[in-house]
């Protein structure tokens, strides 16, 4: 008989049965349940027990198991003690997830109605199943694209809203992982020129009982419950484990097409809630490890989320189910890095965001982990953090979107916080020797408009969320033409046009990382709501057959000009006035250096940028005005004269011998 061990936890496979661990300091007891096809429950106390890990090896355990956990011990909200034996409770470790919510007072376990007390309903009927899923697959010499951040595009997108309207997308994968896994689907990655696609999470998560209610969904994904699973309605396969295999397939595709996979991953909190939240797993495991409580009132959570919880990273198992995590999805799913939601939450360790927090120095340490991309979102309710990470980090640069919106909307004083974004955001990161590549630049984001939506909305349109247009934000830096919504005003439209290519023209000849939103190169619209995170529907995917051919053709031409420049790609800052190995000359409409008093005059809205790199140099000329500007060339390093290499306005011309140059309002012309 194969003798059980604490590590690893979870189920793993072994001769006769499956070696079961689970971790809980403050258990009494702990029973791993068996579920037939029937749904015929087969309970086995985990006898053993090392620390405070629970563990034995259970016979009848094979791939497709269905199962979940019974933790006995004492129910005292008060001094933060959950357990409630009658709730199942999925595997913290479990590879895949199958099933549903039937949502109720099953899976409460308090009294709904008595918060207190505890509620003695079993929740197995109620509950979907963790799942022991085949690890076998074969990569057949998958091999990671590994594409250094000065080349990196990112490409965030949904799984499902990318593929469910594909029209050459097979219908029964469209809106899966297959799906993204397509030749079609990703030849239009390809054809585009983006390095990395950026997945919405694909960590197991709920519906959750509120949208419900509504008659909408959870579509975005951020209310986790299984990390270590990938969420199963995105399986076309099957979700008894076939999930799995379905995710590596996709993976192997990306790869094959020379794309990196990165996780967008929330490790912030779960979908348990506060005390009057569901028990679906670790609040009836161990509350007072995974969770951080409040001090003095531990009935209750410190929640820096708004979601209601945060977890305990101070806590050695919390934090190990996190690495140990992160370290799954790089070992055994060949992903290639992971965006962090809310990842200030995960610095902190006693309420204050800490650079030196044990999260992050110990992703440092990690030979595995710190070899992958690693971005963070760096803020949380509690605190905006940009720049406040490590080097080695990269960050979703929160100011480049304000800023560059501000800019291009014409708005006074924004000229000098439009060139620090463009130049990589020195200000944020040359002081503490970060790179300009920390800065991950984006205009928009799942969380928002859309760029279509930013340049046809003047206001927020989220009635279809049932919040009576109450949720989202409202100051979004948007500017629509003259005209709220689609119109057949052909100036406006012109405009609007415009301002799409300045946007993703900008973000391409930026210092930094550029991410795209998915969809924004075909111009996809959601119809003015800016918190679509319930609309899993037409306003949520793409509408391939109203895709804006023009903008796309752009936009990959925008990408392409990225790549055959080394100068739109520094590593690192070199803009010392005087120094001769300056890379960049920031200079008035006049090709004279600027002033004090050029930078305070509000009205200043036209630059010229000279970006070099060895021995190539691009010339990028904005003008935010509301006017034509005449702009003075620069003498060309190593002369010669400029030629158009990339402009918004589709009627820009340049000259052979050229001394000066108009760029209508509003738009931007890159010379090289």
């Amino acid at each position: 008989m194969t003798t059980s061990s604490r590590t690893p936890l979870g189920v793993t496979l072994v001769d006769g049965g499956a070696n079961v661990a689970l971790f809980s300091s403050t258990a009494e007891r702990v029973e791993f349940c068996r579920f037939d096809e029937d749904g015929t429950e087969h309970r086995t106390e985990l006898r053993n027990r090392t620390g405070y890990t629970f563990h034995d090896v259970v016979p009848d355990v094979t791939v497709g198991t269905r199962y979940g956990f019974r933790v006995h011990g004492a129910w005292d909200p008060a001094n933060g003690l959950r357990h409630n034996p009658a709730k199942l409770l999925l595997d913290p470790y479990a590879t895949a997830v199958d099933g549903s919510y039937e949502w109720g007072q099953a899976l409460f376990g308090h009294d709904m109605e008595h918060p207190d007390q505890r509620d003695d309903t079993d929740s197995a009927g109620a509950m979907p199943k963790s799942v022991v899923a085949d690890r076998d697959f074969d990569w057949g010499g998958d091999t990671r694209p590994a594409t250094p951040l000065t080349d990196t595009v990112v490409y965030e997108v949904h799984v499902k809203g990318f593929t469910k309207q594909h029209p050459d997308v097979p219908e029964e994968i469209r809106g899966t992982y297959a799906g993204l896994a397509h030749p079609a689907a990703i030849r239009h990655l390809t054809d585009l020129g983006v390095t990395a696609v950026e997945l919405l999470p694909t960590h197991q998560f709920v519906q959750d009982s509120t949208l419900a209610d509504k008659g909408l969904r959870n579509y975005w994904g951020y209310n986790s419950i299984g990390f270590f699973a990938p969420h199963d309605e995105y399986s076309s396969s099957g979700t008894a484990g076939q999930q799995v295999a379905e995710f590596k397939e996709m993976v192997k595709a990306l790869h094959a097409a020379g794309l990196e996979v990165i996780m967008d991953v929330v490790y912030n909190h779960t979908a348990e809630g506060n005390h009057m939240g569901p028990t679906l797993s670790f609040k009836g495991i161990d509350n007072q490890a995974y969770y951080r409580l409040v001090e003095g009132d531990e009935a209750n959570y410190f929640d820096t989320t708004g979601t209601g919880n945060s977890l305990n990273v101070s806590h050695p198992s919390a934090l190990g189910l996190i690495t140990d995590s992160l370290r799954y999805w790089v070992e055994e799913m060949h992903v290639d890095g992971f965006r962090f939601d809310l990842a200030t939450t995960l610095t902190r360790q006693d309420g204050e965001a800490e650079k030196h927090s044990a999260f992050l120095d110990i992703i440092h340490q990690d030979p595995v982990l710190r070899e992958v991309k690693m971005i963070a979102e760096p803020w949380d309710t509690a605190g905006y953090q940009v720049g406040g990470f490590p080097a080695d980090w990269s960050e979703w640069n929160g100011k480049y979107r304000d800023d560059l919106r501000s800019f291009w909307r014409g708005d006074e004083g924004t000229l000098g916080d439009a060139v620090q974004r463009t130049l990589g955001s020195p200000d944020v990161y040359e002081g503490s020797r970060r790179s300009p590549l920390c800065s991950v630049n984006f205009v928009t984001a799942h969380d928002g408009f859309t760029l279509a939506d930013l340049t046809m909305y003047a206001e927020k349109h989220n009635e279809a969320n049932g919040e009576d247009n109450n949720d989202g934000e409202s100051n979004n830096t948007s500017f629509n033409g003259g005209i709220e919504g689609p119109t057949d005003d052909g100036t406006v439209n012109d405009y609007r046009d415009r301002q799409r290519r300045n946007f993703l023209g900008t973000l391409l000849l930026s210092a930094g990382v550029p991410m795209i939103l998915g969809g924004d190169e075909i111009a996809r619209s959601q119809g003015g709501n800016n918190n679509a995170y319930c609309q899993d529907d037409e306003i949520s995917w793409f509408d391939w057959a109203a895709a804006d051919q023009d903008l796309l053709a752009f936009t990959t031409a925008a990408i392409a000009f990225r790549r055959e420049h080394p100068s739109l790609r520094p590593e690192w800052y070199r803009t010392a006035p005087g120094d001769s190995e300056s890379t960049v000359q920031v200079l008035r409409a006049d090709a004279q250096g600027f002033e004090d008093t050029d930078w305070a005059d509000g009205g200043n809205r036209a630059v010229t940028l000279v970006l070099t790199q060895g021995d190539d140099t691009v010339a990028v000329l904005l003008n935010a005005s509301e006017t034509t500007v005449e702009f003075t060339l620069p003498e060309k390093p190593g002369g010669g004269s400029w030629s158009l290499g990339l402009s918004s306005d589709q009627e820009q011309a340049v000259g052979g011998d050229a001394a000066s140059v108009l760029v209508r309002d509003a738009s931007f012309t890159a010379l090289v």
